[in-house]
């Protein structure tokens, strides 16, 4: 135990580490600029004070902002025809060929990082099975970085033919970072096939630790891929480092720095590893359920284990991650957040909803079929009932809308546009109860499936489940305190304040139930495992992770890109296209239907590809007449 202990320990170290390398390490301000001089070029476009200082002072008059603009390149302003007409609609394209080339940069940039964990546990625990399971996990992305970087040249091309001024503008602004962008991917392909081909040339001794440093640059190169990448996309949302009219004013570090920079990185860091898990654990259900060797079984049905906490893991804080990326919009621009989750939006939201909660009893649907894997498992069967309960309602309530479409007849009959008694459940302090109570829950099921095949020795066992009863019960009712009170009976900013109460008492539950089991079963007797021993029915489970996950980072692109309505870069740089529109719910869900199904027939290809390479045709055997 304490060499697992020891193992977990430098696991999560390297795990900050890279998570330092991809958020914090390009924040190195450039030596020279007074704090007042950086805060005050880095100011989002249209903010005149900040708290705690003194009104940032404005152009004496229009004329003089117009010919400071001339001097340092305004932003340029294309009318309708600056921009190709091809005979197809330019955004269509551009949305297929980028969400295609987002999805596949997000796996190929997740794989990477928990193939290097696994090794890494690997190497710690002297279990080789784990480094079998890093090296095929890696085979199976291997495609996709080639496939990622089809889409990524389609788009490049897409993007100065159809866009020719807003992609001129963005090169302007960005200067050589976009060269350090390119250098970047010479980088991570070497590090890539170098890793992945020298496998097993370095697999053992010192040389073990030259392939995981190999591992590690692989990763800081895609995440730094990754954050520069962020840097195009936050700018386009909330301009920093530019001034009213889109001159470039502050240095690369403060375009970069904007105010949606960082949630965004983490956002998409946690995003990018539940997604990447839910893809490979497809690929082990694949496998699983093509194969009847009791052996392979065993082997895939490990595989799709790891995937799903992997996924899940990811999956628990990401709620959290979104919550401070609306909170950093609403606070950048009030008319941002109105659009996003008060206007032609909003409804957007519920099917989010419907696809986070599909995920949710995805993962615990499978955790408790995983429980049959060991004879402990029957002492937990009661609570699992409880738990399916509590999911099961939280998200009912969940996708409860708070008005409905309805015509005039309909109105008359309900007595207005909400609901006497489910009207309450449609509005956001309800919400944040369900999605928490949800969250706990999904943690409470892994929290019994780690338990399963263990009995704890330890004298105070039983305090220590009372303890943990306790716990949960004081959290849950914290939580519907909270929102219930503030969000009912109080004033609308308590209910701001009270949610990330609601967020801190989850954390609490997650926190000390992790504390109080590696505490009481050290030591513990532990039961024996059948790997395979799991119903045909659960790897549908792992299935419906990749599908739920795609359409749900596809339906959030559409959002988040949506929310600067007209807007190239908002505020500064206007799209005159014939697309400068927000796009109809109905006409969204289709091309987000589309790249869906364009993202699993790729994968497909990949685990095909991936399965095709251990096939050998045996040789054909001679006739009599000498041919085959």
């Amino acid at each position: 135990m304490k060499r697992m202990k020891g193992m977990l320990g430098r696991t999560l170290m390297l795990f900050a580490a890279l998570l330092f390398i991809g958020i914090a390490a390009p924040g190195v301000v450039v030596a020279g600029d007074s704090g007042g001089n950086v805060q005050e070029r880095i100011a989002p476009v249209g903010e005149v004070r900040l708290q705690g200082q003194p009104p940032v002072e404005m152009a004496s008059a229009p004329a003089q902002v117009e010919e400071e603009a001339a001097e340092l390149q305004a932003a340029p302003r294309p009318e309708r025809k600056d921009y190709p007409n091809i005979g197809l609609s330019s955004r269509a394209i551009v949305w297929v060929l980028a969400q295609m080339h987002l999805f596949f940069g997000a796996l190929v940039l997740a794989v990477p990082l928990f193939v290097l964990m696994i090794e890494l546990v690997g190497v710690f625990t002297g279990d080789e099975r784990y480094d079998d399971m890093a090296h095929e996990f890696m085979k199976i992305s291997l495609t996709g970085f080639s496939i990622t970087a089809i889409f990524g040249g389609s788009l490049a091309l897409a993007l100065f033919m159809l866009y020719p001024d807003f992609m001129g503008y963005m090169m302007h602004v960005f200067g050589a970072q976009v060269l350090v962008y390119a250098l970047m991917f010479f980088f991570e392909s070497f590090f890539l096939y170098v890793y992945y081909y020298g496998w097993n040339a370095f697999r053992y001794g010192n040389l073990k630790w030259v392939h995981l440093t190999l591992g590690l640059l692989l990763n800081a190169s895609g995440l730094t891929i990754m954050v520069l990448a962020n840097s195009w996309a936050t700018f386009m949302m909330a301009p920093s480092g530019v001034n009213e009219v889109g001159a470039v004013v502050g240095n690369i570090w403060e375009i970069m720095k904007g105010p949606l920079w960082n949630p965004i990185n983490l956002h998409r860091f946690i995003a990018n590893i539940g997604f990447g898990g839910a893809v490979v654990g497809a690929y082990a259900a694949f496998k699983f359920l093509s194969t009847r060797d009791p052996d392979k079984r065993a082997h895939y049905d490990w595989m799709g284990y790891t995937s799903n906490f992997i996924a899940i893991l990811a999956f628990l804080p990401l709620p959290f991650a979104g919550y401070w990326l609306m909170a950093e919009i609403y606070a950048y621009s009030q008319q941002m957040g109105i659009t996003a989750m008060g206007g032609i939006l909003a409804w957007l939201f519920i099917v989010q909803a419907v696809l986070i909660g599909t995920i949710l009893l995805a993962g615990n649907f499978y955790l408790w079929s995983g429980m049959s894997r060991t004879d402990g498992s029957e002492r937990y069967k009661g609570l699992i009932k409880i738990i399916a309960f509590v999911l099961v309602v939280s998200f009912l309530i969940w996708v409860t809308p708070h008005t409905l479409i309805l015509s005039a007849s309909e109105i008359s009959l309900l007595g207005g546009s909400h609901h006497h008694i489910l009207g309450p459940l449609g509005i956001m302090p309800a919400k944040n109860i369900a999605v928490n109570l949800m969250l706990i829950a999904t943690f409470l099921s892994f929290q019994l499936y780690r338990r399963s095949d263990k009995v704890a020795t330890v004298r105070w066992a039983p305090l220590g489940n009372a303890l943990l009863i306790g716990v949960y019960v004081a959290a849950v009712a914290n939580i519907i305190f909270l929102g219930v009170y503030y969000g009912y009976f109080t004033n609308t900013v308590y209910k701001v304040g009270s949610s990330v109460a609601q967020v801190g008492t989850t954390l609490v539950v997650i926190i000390f139930g992790l504390l109080i089991d590696s505490l009481m079963f050290k030591n513990a007797r532990v039961l024996p495992s059948h790997w395979g021993r799991i119903p045909d029915r659960s790897q549908y489970a792992l299935f419906a992770l990749p599908i739920a996950f795609t359409w749900l980072m596809a339906l959030m692109g559409y959002v988040r890109s949506s929310v600067k309505t007209h807007w190239h870069v908002y505020t500064v740089m206007k799209d005159n296209s014939p697309d400068n529109f927000i796009p109809t719910i109905g006409y969204a869900g289709n091309m987000i239907t589309l790249v869906t199904i364009l993202f699993l027939l790729c994968v497909l290809f990949m685990f095909w590809v991936a399965n095709l390479s251990g096939d050998k045709q045996a040789k054909p055997e001679l006739a009599a007449g000498g041919e085959a």
